[in-house]
């Protein structure tokens, strides 16, 4: 009889996260199952070009670095670990593991790499292209008797699906479980983000030190409780888990291998002291196709930043930047300037009296955009502005990478489990998919708490497609604007009543925006419009933006496409993962309801 409860557990949020992590999760209390996402737009290029240069490696090092120390104490607990730390090499990998000397079954989960076949797949030629698989390889794999699954590219919540699945026998058609599943896979991805790390409201953080790694209580119905490990730091409240389910979506429509989730149908309950429940979550079936992440070599690229002292802040940058493009010498392919005026007049110090001015190169040709720019630059040493220097030296080029997001059909790939014991299995495509619609849902309208409705459940498919979900109704579109009442304002900071959360999907760049009050709410979602977004946020003014609605969570979602170029190993801006796009935000002042304010925040 299976327990009714599955512990998973997450210790790794990216490669390079707390080593000791996976020793704390497994030492610090119950767990059944230990996740680790080791993955990101930018790690598969690291690691591609790692695996370029040595085909023994292109998996996470570090991952290796913990099992030598923990899997023997893994063992022992009966914990077993789902990791994608395999890269662009899990068989690498699993021969590392197995190398280690321990009894530990080890499983590979593999198909992801789809580079040998990019060109006929309509994928270009890339330096590497895996699609995002699903969770059911992991599940197999479990149900097989594994303890430890490693994985190439799989989409980062598989790494808790799959447990889940493994242990609750759930099949293709229980589609709320999976979204449930989903959900709090989502949560727990990024580690520490669900404990109070990276949290808007992170000096009400009690313990904000050293935060512990969360954890995802499963159930049968594909509810969850969040939590972590008694006596560790950080919190999990309804605002970190907010927070954090929020982080890089695109609309309310989660599209996955396994099942679509409709975010619009979350409901977050505090249940007790660093415990949030996580209930009513729908699922709709997948899409047809399968997203597969495209990372190239773009060319080279080098950058110099020069500051700019005292007076005349404007007419040496503009001096500078005449001398540096008329220089001799073949023009780097794109250039790009930008001037950070944070200095102040008067200043107390030197770098309070100074700007930052900053130029980067890209060019297909390294010696144009290394050693000609860079010649450019130091020439310019003692006949430029005055009170010239820069932050660091003129360096060389270095690569930069592009990504791109292609699409194949779900059965391209071939999704298999290759078994301890050397079987391979293979793993079949959803067998029922459905092609995804934009999310309807405009302001929703103010009525009751926080505006909410309640979503109606799915009519019963027709006897002619009895294996087709009928898919969950989007929200009707409300009117052209909420009404929040009238009344007084006060202009202060956004952040005063909104947490924000941002990253980076590609070369868009998404903020998740949420208020903690239903009575906050109507204001929120009235006053988040592309307009506002562009007024708030200049350097949006030209780019599309698509704003969803989450009333259930009290969130809105807003999506900035192309803010981040070709993504972020391009470096298109200063903040290239756009981590501080939602606290810029935050800082800018807008109308408050003084009716929303409280003492506090009044004063």
């Amino acid at each position: 009889m299976r327990p009714e409860m599955l512990r998973v557990g997450n210790c790794s949020g990216f490669y390079g996260d707390r080593l000791p992590a996976m020793r704390e999760m497994l030492t610090g209390g119950e767990l059944d199952v230990l996740t680790g996402d080791y993955l990101a737009e930018l790690t598969m290029l690291i690691l591609g070009r790692d695996r370029a240069r040595d085909p023994a490696t292109g998996y996470a090092k570090t991952f290796l670095l913990q099992l030598r120390e923990c899997l023997e104490l893994a063992l022992e607990r009966g914990v077993r670990i789902v990791a994608n730390a395999g890269g662009v090499n899990p068989p690498a990998l699993v021969a590392a593991i197995r190398e280690l000397g321990t009894p530990a079954r080890v499983a590979l989960v593999r198909g992801d790499d789809l580079t040998p076949r990019a060109g006929e797949l309509g994928l270009g030629t890339p330096l590497g292209a895996h699609a995002y698989l699903g969770a059911f390889g992991i599940a197999r794999a479990l149900t097989a008797g594994a303890d430890v699954v490693v994985t190439g590219r799989v989409t980062d919540a598989s790494l808790t699906v799959g447990p889940a699945i493994a242990h609750f026998g759930w099949g293709r058609d229980d589609l709320d479980a999976l979204a449930g599943a989903t959900v709090a896979g989502h949560v727990i991805e990024c580690g520490a983000q669900a404990t109070g790390g990276n949290y808007a409201f992170f000096t009400e953080i009690g313990d904000p030190l050293r935060p512990g790694f969360p954890i995802a209580e499963l159930h049968q119905d594909g509810s969850s409780v969040i939590t972590k490990h008694p006596g560790t730091g950080g919190a999990v409240s309804v605002g970190t888990v907010t927070a954090q389910l929020v982080y890089e979506v695109d609309d309310a429509r989660y599209a996955g291998p396994d099942v679509t989730t409709r975010l619009d149908t979350v409901a977050l309950r505090q249940a007790g002291p660093d415990r949030v429940e996580i209930t009513g979550v729908r699922g709709e079936a997948p899409p047809p196709d399968l997203k597969v992440s495209c990372t190239t070599v773009g060319g080279y690229r080098n950058e110099l930043t020069v500051v700019l002292t005292g007076l005349d802040i404007e007419a040496k940058a503009a001096l500078f930047r005449r001398q540096f493009e008329a220089a001799p010498g073949p023009a780097p392919a794109e250039v790009t300037w930008s001037l950070a005026r944070l200095d102040t007049a008067d200043a107390a110090t030197q770098q309070q009296a100074s700007a930052l001015l900053t130029v980067v190169a890209r060019d297909p040709d390294e010696k144009v955009a290394g050693r000609a720019f860079s010649k450019a630059a130091v020439e310019l040493a003692l006949s430029s502005y005055p009170g010239f220097f820069s932050t660091t030296p003129p360096a060389g080029a270095q690569p930069y990478g592009v990504f791109t997001a292609g699409f194949v059909p779900q059965a391209v790939p071939a999704h298999e489990v290759v078994h301890h014991d050397g079987t391979v299995e293979s793993i079949e495509p959803a067998p029922v998919t459905l092609a995804l619609r934009p999310h309807a849902g405009g302001p929703p309208v103010a009525e009751g708490p926080a505006g909410r409705a309640p979503i109606e459940p799915p009519a019963p498919a027709g006897p002619e497609r009895p294996t087709r979900p009928t898919p969950i109704e989007p929200p009707a579109p409300a009117g052209p604007e909420i009404r929040v009442g009238p009344g007084p304002t006060r202009r202060m900071p956004l952040g005063t009543l909104a947490g924000a959360r941002s990253g980076d999907k590609g070369g868009n760049a998404n903020i998740g925006l949420w208020v903690r009050d239903d009575d906050a709410y109507p204001w929120l979602a009235a006053l988040i419009t592309e307009q506002t977004i562009r007024e708030l946020l200049p350097e949006t003014a030209a780019m599309p933006i698509r704003i969803t609605r989450l009333p259930g969570i009290r969130a809105v979602n807003v999506v900035v496409e192309g803010l981040l170029g070709a993504g972020v190993a391009y470096h298109a801006r200063f903040d290239p993962q756009a981590k501080g796009l939602g606290e810029w935000l935050r800082s800018r002042h807008v109308e408050i309801p003084v009716a929303l304010l409280t003492d506090r925040e009044e004063h």
